[in-house]
């Protein structure tokens, strides 16, 4: 029996190792795995290069036990194997892989970011929930002979020959008092699902103290690796029928079946095909979908996803899915799961998926990507970038070309996709320019159009009086400021259709079109979009009344009695911040409405993001809200006749109320006194 001591030269290295992982103390799981499988992929390439033989009926594989009562977890897998000098040089000398480094880089910096793997001490990650931990090896070398190597957490081991008769690692842990968690099958499952699911070699977990499980099967499935429990003979089934002349006899539905009862075929957790390292053009719909289900226990089914596969300059091979968002209280936060070799990394890393994209459900393989790095070591890394470039220029190839070639399917996936696609935009440049002419806007009467459909749309609606009107301005340079803004097209948007149907009512029966903008990212996208145009405005509908919306020019006469109606308003209403405007307008039927110009509420929109409301919006050079009285209105009409003076206060109250219910919801207060004022008209008229 060999003894000494591990070649770090520093002092202990196992409490670094526990302090520095304690959040991520599972991970033991994924590196021991991941060790098994390696060994297995080393003897593979060496039966390939034809320097191992490996017998007909073995099945490459990695188990996992555990014992509830003996407080153990196992690996064993039927890999490459361990000679004693091996066994030195890879676990007595921390395979050279600079633990020293190691050591004096992070022994004052414990709560620094994982990278263990990075250093080649991922085996090392076992004393972080053993006590004592032991090797058995056994080469794949002819001739030569098992190895048991232990060690009881701190510098010292113990190594000679042992007992192993079968090629392969076993390695035992024996758990520390705070981690009896891991001898538990349950959690064990849990966290091989976790970062197992899709190893490349076959995993199987067993409890070896619980009774063994069993199963029955037709005497004809059975096989030579079968344990078999009892013979069972199931009886004929039989069914009593009537005959035709009314006696009854019984009658044999089904014949005596030969049955077998056989210790439970151990069935493994991973799957090591997963859909992703297959050519899309193996794979189906449903297989897409079940997968999607499998995976992120999403029960609704994905619109549309892409299968991204990769060789060269880098590679990489992933299935990215565009979930589907059923109402504003579904979070529409993705998740991207990131493979190195199907080894699962993490979730969701932002230097290696483009942030907009982890909106998105997806998985991301690539070997490119270092399977224990830091996340600064990430962003540095020149593949990482070319990765990240690639993941958002596909989806942007496959976004635009839907929208080219398959324009019905792309219109019914936007309203789900739409949030995505215009946070994008706002957060990468490149993706944004790729797709700007495939971002779509649904109108009043839900036509989708992009973005130069609805420019040319509103060019060839414009009005002679429009045009007129342009032609009449002097050539000063007021006015050149004023071209420069006119040569830009106005598109009008809603936000609320219900809330501002009003508004709706109004441009349709003038003819104008508005598209629907209902996202919280609108108001930020529309801006970014004016900025990058340059050559388009965007004005919610009750921003202004346009000319299009009035009926006929005010007369001097007329002006003069509306100037003073809108004072006399102004003094009912007791409010000196708002403007007051009496109108002509088009449709009869509305009696007044609420305006607020664009860079009020652009303005408003921002405080309230920022938590500044209720600023003086003044100080920013902003304006208020301006109440529109329709002339043409009877109840306008009656202000103006100055008839009703008695109520004069009450009917001014009653209109502007009116009007700002069709602009926004009313406060508690303001709404319990328009109810009493409207039940006080009502009584006036006995």
């Amino acid at each position: 029996m060999k003894k000494g001591n591990l070649s770090i030269n520093s002092e202990n290295i196992f409490p670094i190792i526990k302090k520095w992982l304690y959040s991520d103390h599972d991970i033991f799981v994924r590196e021991l795995i991941s060790n098994a499988t390696d060994a297995i992929t080393k003897l593979k390439k060496l039966s390939l290069a034809g320097e191992f033989t490996k017998p007909q009926d073995e099945k490459y594989k990695i188990e996992v036990e555990i014992s509830p009562k003996q407080k153990i977890i196992r690996f064993s897998d039927n890999g490459i194997g361990m000679t004693e000098e091996e066994v030195e040089k890879y676990i007595n000398q921390i395979a050279f892989s600079g633990a020293v480094d190691f050591i004096e880089k992070y022994k004052d910096k414990a709560n620094e970011e994982q990278i263990i793997g990075h250093f080649g001490l991922g085996f090392y990650s076992a004393f972080m929930v053993a006590d004592k931990v032991s090797i058995d090896t056994l080469s794949y070398k002819e001739g030569s002979k098992p190895v048991h190597w232990e060690s009881d957490g701190g510098l010292e081991f113990e190594m000679g020959e042992g007992e192993k008769s079968t090629r392969g690692t076993t390695v035992t842990l024996y758990l520390n008092e705070n981690c009896h968690e891991f001898a538990n099958e349950f959690r064990v499952r849990e966290v091989l699902n976790k970062y197992c699911s899709f190893m490349p070699e076959e995993i199987f977990l067993k409890d070896i103290d619980a009774d063994a499980a069993t199963q029955i099967i037709e005497s004809s499935e059975l096989l030579d690796s079968d344990t078999v429990i009892e013979n069972i003979i199931e009886p004929a089934k039989t069914e009593e029928k009537e005959k035709e002349n009314g006696t009854k006899e019984v009658v044999e539905v089904e014949p005596a079946k030969e049955k077998v009862k056989i210790v439970k075929r151990p069935v493994p957790i991973n799957d090591i095909h997963p859909l992703w390292t297959k050519h899309p053009n193996e794979c189906s719909n449903e297989e897409y979908i079940e997968f999607y289900r499998k995976v992120f226990m999403d029960y609704k089914e994905p619109l549309f996803w892409i299968h991204l596969n990769m060789d060269y300059p880098f590679n990489l091979k992933g299935i990215l899915y565009f979930p589907k968002i059923n109402s504003e209280y579904d979070s529409i936060e993705g998740t991207i799961k990131l493979y190195n070799n199907q080894v699962f990394i993490a979730d969701n890393i932002k230097e290696v998926i483009p942030e907009f994209l982890l909106l998105l459900k997806g998985v991301i393989d690539s070997a490119d990507i270092p399977l224990n790095v830091s996340r600064s070591a990430l962003q540095n890394d020149g593949s990482v970038r070319k990765i990240s470039e690639y993941i958002a220029k596909k989806v942007a190839d496959k976004l635009s070309g839907m929208c080219k070639t398959e324009r019905d399917k792309y219109e019914k996936y936007w309203d789900d996709i739409a949030p995505f696609i215009k946070y994008g935009y706002l957060k990468d440049e490149k993706f944004g320019k790729k797709v700007e002419d495939y971002i779509l806007f649904k109108n009043i009467n839900d036509k989708y159009l992009t973005l130069n459909e609805l420019i040319e749309e509103s060019k060839s609606g414009e009005s002679e009086n429009e045009k007129d009107s342009v032609d009449k301005k002097s050539d000063t340079d007021e006015s050149k400021v004023e071209d420069k803004e006119e040569s830009k097209t106005d598109i009008f948007y809603v936000n609320d259709v219900k809330e501002q149907s009003q508004y709706v009512n109004i441009f349709k029966s003038a003819g104008k079109d508005a598209v629907v903008l209902p996202h919280s990212i609108d108001v930020p996208f529309i801006s970014t979009l004016e900025m990058k145009r340059g050559d388009v405005k965007f004005l919610r509908i009750d921003s202004d009344v346009s000319d299009d919306m009035r009926s006929e020019d005010i007369s001097e006469e007329s002006k003069k009695a509306y100037d003073e109606l809108c004072e006399k308003v102004k003094s009912a209403l007791h409010n000196d911040k708002l403007k007051v405007s009496v109108q002509l307008l088009k449709n009869d039927e509305i009696s007044s409405v609420i305006t607020v110009s664009e860079e009020s509420r652009r303005m408003q929109e921002m405080m309230k993001q920022y938590g500044m409301m209720g600023t003086d919006l003044s100080m920013f050079g902003g304006e208020g809200e301006t109440l529109v009285l329709n002339a043409n209105h009877p109840l306008v009409k009656e202000l103006l006749s100055d008839s009703h003076k008695e109520y004069f206060d009450m009917i001014c109250e009653q209109l502007y109320d009116m009007a700002s219910i069709s602009h926004s919801p009313l406060s508690p207060e303001r709404m319990s006194a328009f109810i009493k004022r409207s039940n006080e008209l009502m009584l006036k008229l006995k």
